[in-house]
């Protein structure tokens, strides 16, 4: 069993003690009445010269632990602050450490879009990114069939949350629907957990205009995205090489400073 297989299994029995402890209709309804006011993704990634997606992400099943000790308030914090377009928050607890109490503590600091990033594969976890603060919500085309995968994006757009669609082949092209609102490139096989940028160049011209393109994993320099941003991409999640410094936002910093030239 390769490593997508065995993360997907756990979050289905995840999702199903979930919904035991609480019911779907009970996490629904909150959901439908939460009032914040949800910002726009894909708008932010648009108006932004440097569309950074920087991501708090404390470790990952094919490295471990990244940055144990990082404190997530202090982190999307400083990322709001120097220049991120959004911030994405893993939600995974078995294999990334993270958990939906870290999406709300980053709520409570960060005024950019957060995006929900798990294995999004029931509508009951897209009710709980939408309680816990959540503006988008990552859905992967391996993870799914195309059927769930529209039904997804529709129930989450019925919550007024964006979705990033993410693809690794030509094959989940076919994945792309109305319901989106950015299609994300992960250059990491997520069988096996080896990158290559090369995946998003490929891809670039496949994917239809009218999508904000965003490439993920394995971007660590201002001169990797500049060749991103060349063949259509509009934005860029990044993670490991923030996380793995000691002041993940300053590393952030350094980069949008790289960006932008000064």
């Amino acid at each position: 069993m390769d490593i997508l297989a065995k993360i997907l299994s756990a979050k289905r029995e995840e999702v199903f003690a979930g919904r035991r402890r609480r019911s779907f209709d009970d996490v629904y309804s909150e959901a439908r009445e939460a009032s914040r006011e949800v910002l726009s993704f894909s708008e932010s990634l648009r108006r932004s010269d440097t569309p950074i997606i920087a991501e708090f992400k404390r470790r990952s099943p094919s490295k471990g632990f990244i940055n144990r000790e990082a404190e997530v308030e202090a982190v999307a914090g400083g990322y709001a602050a120097h220049g991120a377009a959004a911030i994405s928050v893993l939600t995974d607890r078995e294999y990334f450490a993270g958990s939906l109490a870290d999406l709300t503590a980053a709520r409570r600091v960060a005024s950019v879009p957060l995006l929900r990033k798990d294995f999004i594969i029931d509508p009951y976890q897209l009710c709980e990114a939408r309680i816990a603060g959540a503006d988008a919500v990552l859905l992967i085309a391996s993870a799914l069939t195309i059927a769930q995968c529209s039904e997804l994006a529709h129930f989450a757009q019925s919550l007024r949350l964006e979705t990033l669609l993410e693809v690794h082949g030509e094959a989940e092209l076919a994945y792309i629907n109305p319901h989106v609102n950015a299609v994300g490139v992960n250059n990491r096989n997520l069988s096996t957990f080896v990158t290559d940028t090369a995946t998003s160049l490929r891809l670039a011209p496949l994917i239809p205009g009218s999508y904000v393109k965003v490439s993920e994993s394995g971007i660590s320099n201002a001169e990797t995205v500049k060749t991103l941003q060349q063949a259509g991409f509009g934005g860029f999640l990044m993670g490991e090489s923030f996380m793995k410094t000691e002041n993940p936002a300053q590393a952030l910093a350094a980069l949008v400073k790289a960006l932008k030239g000064a």
